[in-house]
């Protein structure tokens, strides 16, 4: 195939210029519906760049459902959503600006710049999205869709918070939650879930000498030599088996069960047991000193050994040194046992001033995240206060937006209290349903019950902003001055009252400037922080209606939506903090049936990648192959049942040619005879051949229909080839010379099956591949039927003649052992044979006549008759002078049939022909001439000894 447009690209093209022309989209969202609505929500992608296969599969399935759906009779609006706030957006502008981090943006920049900026750039590829999206059949709303930073969608999400807040399920703390340092915010639980990769690191067992008894040590591990220099505690378990191991002079505790470990290749003497209440409350010597001058809290309770259940034998030495500012565990043991707090790192990840040996350092710097830590290890080791090193290899958190290794990190946050309502989170998810199945329980099931408070708030600017004010006292700065007051505001018409300022937009660089006198006398003004971009996504259900300022009447459609559908990723994403939102507000699941999908990766089997160039440009195949076989491919494979799909362009190949090129050849096949007798279409031939199709068509249906009730689209489409096929090369094929024939009756009974079946079909296509369903239905509609076949209805499914089907089948299996029987005795198809006997006991229901006749016309036999004293079939071979007569002519048909069709002539086209041949066949052909002649559309036939046969024809 040349890199040109394929013809069926531009019947594509036609057809999409057809459905523009005549409004055809909205013309199906306003057809009658006596079945009420079906609510599909779009999960938003963002604009910042041009979709790809993940995209491309996201909207063959978000566009098959509600096409079905509306031909059973639903009214399904489909109203695109663009998502608009967050790092996304926001690392695009930081790069064009050659700025890094929020320190960067607040000097050089400034937030009111800043977010103007960000506004220009969210739309930069919209509207090549309106070119594609429409182009690969999908249909939705994109002159009017919901966007996140929109205000009206802006304000739902704040009666949202409110609500929450209301109801005790929003809360603000300091904790330690993991960080991105670069970005400078912090991350919920599903972002660093989605961020883990294989890393290869340090870890060390470093010495902390004991106040009371010089010369021995703690040993403790970590794996973050970083974290050290804010040690306040050492942690070990009562549960522990403790040891002193005296080795060149030096006393060292660890456990019982570690010595071997971390002594093997030395030597070593153990002096004996010691007893965990003997350690605990002693004092170390502090590694670094950069915080022994410092006043702290409960600073006299530094540097002492404290009991934590969490520590364990598993790694390490079971020691552990506690930074609670760098991990939830240890903050929690911080809390419990009075400990003080250092954070020697700043939010950027680096070193603050006064670590002074590393002042500024990155603590994980991104390419190179042992680098500090390695300087940290030559420190303690210069100190003679490292014990060991060891390289590990282990899952490590990272930004998923830029890839920067994560921290953990004590700050304060904004929650939502998922723990507090597992219980009923877990109840509303037992109505959904799931396919493929095994994500309910599995996946999905798995994320939601091991779910943890979810971090709202973000330290950044593009972004809806947390509707929260407090009194700060009369300070420019945010201070801790003023009586704490809090106000949380759920509307415009809120922040208008309490400000007396006109508000029209939400976004941070505006309303931090709205402020107002508290009673104590000091400014109300924003807490600085903003939403999670997944609060935004979550809230689609209600937000995208502007719920509740309107629409208020709609809110139980859309609480739970009928239908969505994503990737396996958002199970801990958008599936997620959708089914949260809707069950804190609403006390309902969000959604009732939900698709998931696996992903496309390149045919290695690895990431796609632009930078690769591993895989093909997706407008390329489209104009190359079409969309409609782009969809059936995707649709058709494992990646509809959450499995990953390894896209080659020679599968989808593959499914041009079998399926689409013949369905095309089938109608052009019925498009040149279609005229050559008055017919309508009809299901009600005698032939056995028809009443086969048609039945085969009806078994179809009900197969399709049965899986798309369980949103099966992969098992629904599979078929689909399988019935080409079968129409293709045993119907149609079988069928040929009733198209040609002179009896009117057989001939139009052939016609009117086969515009029975393409109508149909194009019916049973229109969700899966639109284009060329209504490329067919345009061709073989009746007078009075709808303009477009998605404008039609669904058919009912109809009764199936498992009989009839089980005979063709039987039949086919027979034919197929008589060629093979055939390819065994070396004897053309063309050479007519005598007879074929087959075993009535194995094909018991091959006892029709017509069904015989089927056989006989495909094998080339003379009679097919039952035999009982055989297994199987068995082939007459011989070949009588009549039957080598015969198969002589038929050489002869297949060669002008040849010739004629490489001179592009078609079937009605006369022409003369010059046989030129030896004298047998000559002889043959003399004696059938009117036969040849019928069969060939040949005006006359001139024939000419010659050694071997060849044709020539002049028209």
């Amino acid at each position: 195939m040349s890199d040109e447009k394929s013809q069926l690209s531009k019947n594509e093209e036609e057809v999409l210029d057809f459905w523009q022309k005549e409004n055809i989209f909205q013309k199906s969202v306003e057809k009658d519906a006596p079945n009420g609505e079906f609510v599909f929500h779009d999960g938003p992608p963002f604009a910042t760049g041009l979709p790809h296969y993940g995209h491309l599969l996201q909207s063959f399935v978000k566009d098959v459902v509600p096409r079905y759906k509306t031909m059973q009779g639903y009214k399904v609006e489909r109203k695109w959503g663009w998502d608009c706030h967050g790092l996304p957006i926001e690392n695009i502008v930081e790069k064009d600006l050659g700025v890094s981090g929020r320190e960067e943006i607040l000097e050089k920049v400034g937030v009111k710049e800043f977010n103007r900026i960000c506004r220009t750039k969210i739309f930069e590829y919209d509207k090549e999205w309106q070119k594609i999206i429409p182009r690969i059949g999908r249909w939705a709303d994109m002159e009017h869709p919901y966007k996140t930073m929109d205000t009206d969608y802006m304000e739902s999400e704040w009666w949202a918070f409110k609500s929450l807040y209301e109801k005790g399920l929003v809360y603000e703390d300091f904790r330690s939650i993991h960080i991105c340092p670069r970005c400078e915010t912090t991350l919920s639980q599903s972002e660093v879930t989605e961020g883990y990769a294989d890393i290869k690191d340090i870890s060390v067992v470093v010495k902390f000498e004991l106040e009371d008894e010089p010369g021995t040590y703690l040993l403790a591990w970590t794996t973050t030599p970083w974290t050290l220099p804010g040690n306040v505690a050492v942690a070990i378990n009562k549960n522990i088996e403790y040891v002193k191991v005296a080795q060149e002079g030096s006393k060292y505790i660890l456990a019982k069960s570690k010595v071997e470990k971390w002594f093997n290749d030395l030597d070593y003497e153990i002096v004996g047991e010691i007893k965990v209440e003997d350690l605990l409350g002693r004092k170390y010597k502090p590694l670094f000193d950069y915080y022994k001058d410092t006043d702290l809290e409960h600073k006299e309770n530094i540097y002492k050994i404290v009991h934590a259940d969490f520590i364990t034998e598993e790694d390490g030495t079971g020691i552990a040194h506690e930074a609670p500012a760098f991990g939830a565990d240890d903050m929690e043991l911080a809390k419990i046992e009075n400990l003080p707090f250092i954070q020697h790192v700043d939010m950027t990840g680096k070193f603050k001033p006064e670590v002074k040996d590393f002042a500024g350092m990155q603590v994980k710097p991104k390419g190179d995240h042992m680098a500090t830590d390695v300087e940290i290890i030559k420190y303690l080791a210069n100190k003679n206060l490292l014990f060991a090193k060891e390289k590990i290899e282990h899952s490590y958190p990272h930004c998923w937006r830029c890839d920067t290794p994560l921290l953990n990190y004590a700050t304060t946050s904004w929650f939502v209290s998922v723990e507090q309502m597992k219980e009923e989170l877990l109840h509303n998810a037992k109505d959904i349903y799931w396919y493929p199945h095994h994500i309910k329980d599995g996946r999905w099931g798995t994320w939601l019950t091991g779910a943890k408070d979810w971090s709202i708030s973000r330290n950044r600017f593009w972004a809806n902003t947390i509707p929260v004010w407090r009194c700060v006292g009369n300070s420019d700065q945010d201070s801790a001055e003023g009586c704490r007051q809090q106000v949380v505001v759920g509307s415009i018409d809120e922040l208008e009252k309490y400000s007396g300022t006109k508000v029209d937009d939400l976004h941070k660089d505006i309303v931090d400037e709205i402020e107002w006198d508290c009673s104590c006398g000091g400014k109300m003004r924003r807490i600085p922080d903003v939403l999670d971009t997944w609060f935004n996504s979550g809230s689609v259900p209600y937000a995208s209606i502007h719920y509740p300022f309107e629409n208020q009447d709609k809110i139980n459609l859309h609480v739970p939506a009928d239908f969505i559908a994503e990737g396996q990723d958002q199970c801990r994403a958008w599936f997620y903090y959708q089914h949260v939102l809707a069950t804190a507000l609403f006390d309902k699941n969000a959604f009732k049936n939900v698709i998931t999908t696996g992903i496309v990766l390149a045919e290695d089997g690895k990431k796609m990648s632009k930078k690769l160039k591993n895989y093909p440009d997706p407008m390329h195949m489209i104009d190359k192959y079409g969309a409609d076989p782009m969809r059936l491919y995707i649709l058709s494979s494992p990646v509809l049942r959450a499995e990953n799909l390894a896209f080659a362009e020679r599968d989808l190949a593959d499914i041009y040619r079998k399926v689409f090129v013949r369905l095309l050849n089938i109608y052009e096949f019925y498009a040149m005879y279609e005229k050559d007798i008055e017919h309508k279409d009809g299901s009600d031939s005698d032939n056995a051949l028809d009443k086969w199709i048609v039945t085969r068509f009806n078994a179809l249906h009900k197969e399709v229909t049965e899986y798309m009730e369980n949103y099966a689209i992969d098992k629904a489409t599979r078929p689909i080839g399988e019935f080409v096929d079968d129409f293709s090369t045993w119907y149609i094929r079988r069928s040929r010379d009733r198209f040609k024939s002179e009896n009117q009756d057989d001939k139009k009974q052939a016609l009117e099956t086969t515009r029975y079946v393409l109508r149909k079909f194009a019916k049973l296509l229109a969700p899966f591949t639109p284009f060329v369903a209504d490329w067919l239905w345009l061709r073989v509609k009746r007078s009075d039927d709808a303009q477009s076949v998605h404008l039609a209805n669904w058919c009912s499914v109809k009764d199936t003649d498992k009989e009839l089907l089980e005979q063709m089948r039987q039949a086919r299996e027979v034919v197929s052992l008589a060629l093979d029987a055939r390819k065994e005795a070396g004897i053309k198809v063309r050479q007519p044979l005598g007879a074929l006997y087959f075993n009535p006991e194995e094909f018991s229901l091959i006892r029709q006549g017509d069904i015989l006749d089927i056989i006989a016309q495909e094998v080339n036999v003379k009679e097919v008759q039952p035999k009982t004293d055989i297994s199987g079939i068995k082939l007459d071979t011989n070949i009588t002078p009549e039957l080598e007569k015969e198969g002589m002519v038929r050489e002869v048909l297949r060669a002008v049939q040849q010739a004629r069709k490489e001179a592009n002539l078609t079937p009605d086209k006369k022409a003369d022909v010059t046989l030129c041949a030896p004298e047998n066949v000559i002889n043959a052909v003399r004696d059938s001439l009117d036969f040849v002649k019928a069969n060939t559309s040949a005006r006359d036939i001139i024939l000419k000894p010659a050694d071997e046969i060849k044709i020539e024809i002049e028209v």
